[in-house]
């Protein structure tokens, strides 16, 4: 199986399952002398881990983590750093019933198609237990962010039909983490509580969009052809599980504007310059201007639902099905902290990859 690393130079790659004894990852490129912080990669694991809320998936995972090398004194050493994350609260039992059966718009099909094997406790390696890994590494890749004057801040702004339509330049994101949906306005925070409990009690799901916000950003990250910082952006979060649609600054409502009315006209600033609006969200040409990167993420509603649905079984019989297990009615509030990570990974390697120019 390809596809387990992330990364040119500030390289991630996982493994393990969400039923194994433990999944990890090994960081490879990190800068030496990075003070680790580990109160506060604590804290961004917390903020992923299953079971943290009434609107969660019930499994109980405190989610600690080892660092096994790559650290010395607190510190980045500059060599690869490997890390373990154990599962304690697995309950396989709970999928013996879909040993012979695939389950509607899961991976089981087609990963069974495509290696010939799968495990199907807890879906194995195409689980979202392995974001913890990407969580665990973005935090690094945070702390690195932070010494350059750059933050990401994720929040909900939709939960099925409940959205804010206000711009993140009128929020207060310091709210984001006082509700356990990550909304940072308080009434639609709490009208999306409500809907998510209602689909919950139904047995049924419902999806939602993240929008993400980095400010600080230095200027020059991206490269202008295949390599452009939205691009990377957009395949970075597209990999999170459940996902299905990306847009950046003004999005797909670009379509129906025109060029006078689109594009952001500079003005000076010193020595620098800044632009009147931000339509582009903080990237032009593929490269980072030095202005707010925004951008907004779309989940799809959880696919295992507590009703009965038609599917087939391995022998091409139809079947119905009837899911257990422990499962989140809406994925969107503890993907927040994966958003950020895999949105500060991507920042770090072209940081990276723009100090090797110099």
């Amino acid at each position: 199986m390809a596809g387990n690393t992330f990364g040119q130079l500030f390289r991630l790659t996982t493994f393990g399952e969400s039923h194994g004894p433990a999944i990890g990852g090994v960081i490879d490129g990190c800068p030496p002398l990075v003070e680790i912080d580990e109160a506060f990669i604590r804290a961004e694991m917390a903020r992923r881990r299953p079971g943290q809320s009434s609107i969660s998936t019930t499994r109980n995972e405190d989610d600690e983590f080892q660092i096994l090398s790559g650290v010395f004194d607190g510190k980045t050493t500059g060599t690869p750093i490997a890390f373990l994350i154990p599962n304690k609260d697995q309950k396989s039992a709970d999928y013996s019933h879909i040993k012979d059966t695939y389950r509607p718009s899961h991976a089981d099909y087609t990963y069974e198609k495509k290696y010939g094997i799968r495990d199907y406790k807890g879906g194995g390696r195409s689980s979202a237990r392995e974001t913890a890994a990407r969580v665990f590494a973005g935090a690094i890749a945070k702390i690195i962010l932070q010494k350059a004057g750059c933050t990401v801040q994720g929040y909900v702004s939709r939960v099925g039909h409940i959205a804010i339509t206000t711009s993140y330049t009128q929020l207060d994101l310091t709210k984001t983490e006082s509700n356990i949906v990550r909304c940072p306005d308080e009434l639609v925070a709490t009208q999306m509580i409500e809907a998510i409990e209602q689909a919950k009690d139904e047995g049924d799901t419902l999806g939602g969009i993240i929008t993400c916000v980095v400010k600080g950003s230095p200027l020059g990250l991206g490269e202008p052809v295949f390599d452009k910082l939205h691009a990377e952006l957009a395949k970075a979060v597209l990999s999170i599980n459940a996902t299905r649609g990306f847009e950046i600054g003004s999005g797909f409502a670009a379509a129906e504007m025109r060029g006078s009315e689109h594009n952001d006209a500079f003005l000076p600033k010193g020595n620098e310059h800044i632009t009147a609006t931000n339509l582009s969200g903080g990237i032009q040409g593929g490269i980072s201007n030095g202005e707010d990167i925004y951008f907004r993420v779309a989940f799809k509603p959880v696919a295992t639902i507590m009703q009965k649905q038609q599917t087939i079984d391995k022998e091409g019989k139809a079947v119905e099905l009837e899911a257990q297990g422990r499962h989140d009615p809406c994925v969107v509030p503890r993907a927040v902290p994966i958003v950020e990570a895999m949105t500060a990974l991507t920042l770090v390697d072209h940081l990276l990859r723009n100090k090797t120019l110099k």
